[in-house]
This record gives C-alpha cells, structure tokens and sequence, in this order.
C-alpha cells in the first residue's frame, strides 16, 4: 500500500527537521551539509505524503457522511473534488518515488555535427545550436563554447559547449540523436527543398571519481594548429589530440594557444565521452529487458524533423507533431517538446500507468 511507503518518508523528514535545530548539529558543519541534503532530497515527496494522507482521511470522514440527511449532498460533492486531488498526488507521488537519474543535475557538455547535406547541414548545427542557447538563457544556465569549427555560411561543422546550471542533464537529456531538416538551403539557387541531417550528444559532466583513468591507457600527439598538417601561421605545437586506446575514443582540441590549456579541456571531454560509453552499454544491457519509448539517446536513432515549409516539428519517438517549428527555433521555447518527452519518459517507467 502506497500509505506504508510514505509513512517512514515523513517521519524521517520531522526526524531532519528536528536535527537542524539541534545546537550539536549545527557545530559540526559536515552533518548539517549532509541532513540539509537529505531534507532536500525528500522535502518534496514528504509535503506531498502529508497531503496525501490528509486527503485520504477526508475521503474516509466524507464517506462516513454520506447516509446524514443534513449534511449527505455536500459530502457527495465532497467527495467528488476529494477524489481528483488524491488521484493527482497519487500520480505525482509515484513520479517522485521514481528512481533518480543519478546524472539529472549535472552539467553537460553538448556536442553538434553536421551529417549529410554538406554546407546546408553546418547551417542547421548553428541554428539547433543558437535554440539551445536561447532554452538556456529561459533557465539561466550558463554556455561556455569549448571547441568550434565554422563553415563558410554562419553554421558550424562542429560545435562543443558546456552548459552550466541546475537540471541541465534532466532537460537535455533527450535531445542526443540524429535531427533532420526540410527545407530550401541558402545555398540554393533553384528553390528546392533539401533534407540534411545532424547530430547532437548530450553528455554529461564528471569528475575523476566517476571516470578514473589510467594515464598509461592514453596516447597524447600535439600538432600545430590549424590542421594536422601544420599550415597555419601558428609556429607552436599548441593542438592536442588524446586518444583512450582501450576504447579508441579520441578527443582533439586546438582552440586555445596553449598546449596545456588544450589539453585540459581535451581530457574532460574525453572523460564525458568515456562516461557516456559507459552509460550507453549500461542501456543496452538494461533494454534487453524493457527498451524506453523515448529512445536510447544513440546518436544514431532519427529521432526528430524540422519540416520548415509547412512550420513542422515532428518527435518520432512520442510521435509529437508541433505547428510551430519557426516560434521554438526562433524563443528557444524547447519545453513544449520536452515536457511531453518526459512525461512519456516517466509513464513507460512507471510501466504505462
């Protein structure tokens, strides 16, 4: 019975609430951290449990109303508003009793590349990207460009950024995957639509506990920047590329003129993109058992299209259709896709309910 789980989250949460007032507590600033953690933690399911429970024991007294000849209709009516509000906490409790994902309050490294469709591809990349920097700014997240490569038309072959705030990874999370465009290129002359496609990953950011590397499982090669040939006016090897031979994961960085500068960013990326190995090949062990209708965050899945002659986006994993393609591109309103990717997300684990 839901009751039963509720009860020791409420006790525990007065337990803490007790505690931080205790003079003891308070002195030792290492357990004060920790139990206003926990509160945190449990702050929400336990307000929402002590709804709950008042909200059952209203039903049971309105029930026991019903047969009184003065006061029956009103507890029928009662009951009626009683009803609804249990059957929404009770929803919102499960979600909230849900397993967290341990990564959904990290920073992450996001990353996009142009697929097929050459120049116009790239183009896309710096449109997809200015919409996640305007998402960004509606949440006050923070977007530092770690690497860039620009084409020729304001786009971008590659762009790598880091985007600091709370709830990054819980936002972002589904958006890794192949995104294709329908449109009529820039580049072209004959008014024709063209279908181009991109990447995006979304990666979370670790520290060196969740990522230990072993120093002799890398290959470090430094270069001139500018391309691995050397023709740039740039006379210092300051470029840096680092390879994970275990993996063959390979990470390459020349945006900064100092070598170690490069190589610092090129290891953190490398680390998120190890993490992320890790967490894919997690999925894929896990979906033998029951695979997620919002997909596996493989780059590789289609997962979206942006039809811009008719003002379409279509979500193929939910099947989503949106007629405001130009609004959420041009706002960064990204919520209106999101919100229903993780309502789905948390109906499918919470087995359909």
């Amino acid at each position: 019975m839901l009751v039963n789980k509720l009860i020791p989250i409420i006790q525990r949460y007065d337990e803490i609430s007790s505690l931080l007032s205790n003079s003891e507590v308070i002195a030792d600033i290492k357990r004060l951290t920790s139990l206003s953690k926990e509160q945190s933690d449990i702050g929400e399911i336990a307000q929402n449990a002590k709804k709950y429970i008042q909200t059952l024991e209203s039903i049971k007294e309105n029930k026991s109303l019903l047969e009184d000849k003065e006061l029956g209709e009103l507890a029928k009516e009662e009951l009626k508003i009683l009803e609804v509000e249990k059957n929404n906490l009770e929803l919102e409790i499960k979600i909230l009793l849900m397993p967290k994902d341990p990564n959904d309050n990290k920073n992450i490294y996001l990353e996009l590349r142009a697929g097929t469709g050459g120049d116009e591809a790239g183009i896309f990349v710096g449109d997809l990207f200015r919409a996640y920097c305007r998402y960004a700014d509606i949440k006050k997240w923070k977007v530092e460009i770690i690497s860039s490569s620009e084409n020729n038309f304001g786009g971008y072959k590659e762009v790598i950024a880091l985007i600091k705030g709370k709830g990054a990874y819980s936002r972002l999370k589904y958006e890794a995957g192949t995104h294709r465009v329908q449109r009529v290129p820039e580049t072209e002359s004959q008014g024709r639509i063209h279908t181009s496609a991109i990447t995006v990953a979304i990666m979370p950011e670790v520290d060196d506990v969740e990522v230990n590397i072993n120093p002799n499982d890398l290959k470090v090669d430094v270069f001139r920047a500018g391309g691995h040939g050397g023709q740039s006016v740039n006379t210092t090897d300051s470029a840096v590329r680092i390879t994970h031979i275990p993996t063959g994961i390979s990470v390459s960085m020349q945006d900064e003129k100092s070598q170690h500068k490069n190589k610092d960013k090129a290891m953190k990326i490398l680390k998120a993109r190890i993490y992320e190995a890790q967490i894919d090949e997690q999925k894929t062990q896990n979906s033998e058992a029951r695979k997620s209708q919002v997909g596996s965050g493989d780059r590789s899945e289609r997962i979206r299209t942006y039809n811009y002659p008719q003002n379409r986006l279509t979500d193929h994993r939910i099947g989503l259709t949106l007629y405001s393609l130009e609004e959420i591109m041009l706002s960064g309103t990204l919520d209106m896709i999101i919100d229903p990717l993780t309502a789905s997300a948390q109906s499918e684990a919470m087995g359909g309910e």
